[in-house]
């Protein structure tokens, strides 16, 4: 099984994860941060990764802190869990409509760190989550997961959908790039490293 468990601790936050990249989408998420919770539920789910995800931090500041670091750790131990990369098919792009919404995510799980983040205009909160940080996890997860990643709300208007329809189709993506495929021999990559 491919399967890591971490924790990192700073003076800002206390985070611990436990992810199974084999699993079938079982999860157990407490950051304190409602919405926040809700994203990462959804990303276990249409991912199929098993995620148990806990963050104490200073959420009396904002969450500015447990999202970022929560995007961290999850990162780290996606790099740690994936492995050598080798049989995977690395590519995955997904098409997500929720309601007025139409989201897409294309990754490559490439050890090349690099992000687009295209959400459009956001509205400052949902719920207890500052939407601003809808980019600030996904760039901490793919500097430290070594993704290249690209998320593209291509048109909705509802804020909570937008994000939501994010995380989904990141997720679904994540599901088709971590998947073996039996065909490929070794690393997928004419380079003969990831």
């Amino acid at each position: 099984m491919r399967k890591f468990s971490i924790t990192r601790k700073t003076a800002e936050t206390a985070v611990s994860v436990v992810m199974n990249l084999d699993g079938t989408g079982k999860y157990d998420i407490d950051t304190k941060i409602g919405f926040f919770d809700h994203m990462l539920t959804l990303l276990s789910v249409h991912s199929l990764i098993d995620l148990q995800v806990k963050c104490d931090g200073d959420t009396e500041v904002d969450g500015h802190h447990s999202v970022e670091d929560t995007g961290i750790v999850l990162g780290d131990a996606f790099a740690r869990a994936i492995g050598d990369r080798k049989g995977i098919k690395r590519y995955g792009t997904f098409f997500l409509p929720m309601d007025e919404t139409l989201a897409m995510v294309s990754l490559d799980i490439s050890n090349r760190p690099f992000l687009v983040f295209d959400a459009g205009t956001l509205v400052p909160m949902v719920g207890d989550f500052a939407t601003e940080l809808t980019e600030e996890f996904f760039r901490a997860f793919t500097v430290h997961a070594g993704l290249t990643l690209h998320i593209k709300i291509l048109y909705g208007k509802n804020s909570h959908h937008k994000i939501e329809a994010a995380f989904k189709a990141f997720g679904h993506a994540l599901r088709q790039a971590v998947e073996k495929d039996p065909r490929v021999n070794g690393i997928p990559s004419s380079k003969g490293v990831l």
